[in-house]
């Protein structure tokens, strides 16, 4: 399962899977793991895809550089 850290709040984790916000309890997320990471779930915790958020941070800067050079 893969999903996208929207934030933190509390002793939550909010990750969006499916277009869905789940709050997740923090000790079931790896402690490395930061806002805008995505996340998949390996045996029971939360841990960073480095590939995969390499790709979506590169995906929205064009989006973003895309819409100012417009």
């Amino acid at each position: 399962m893969t999903g996208y850290v929207e934030g933190f709040e509390g002793p939550y984790c909010r990750i969006e899977v499916d277009g869905n916000i789940q709050a997740v309890p923090r000790e079931q997320v790896d402690p490395q793991v930061k806002a805008g990471d995505a996340v998949e779930l390996k045996d029971g915790k939360w841990v960073t895809d480095p590939a995969a958020t390499k790709r979506r941070t590169d995906e929205i800067k064009k989006l973003m550089d895309d819409v100012w050079e417009s």
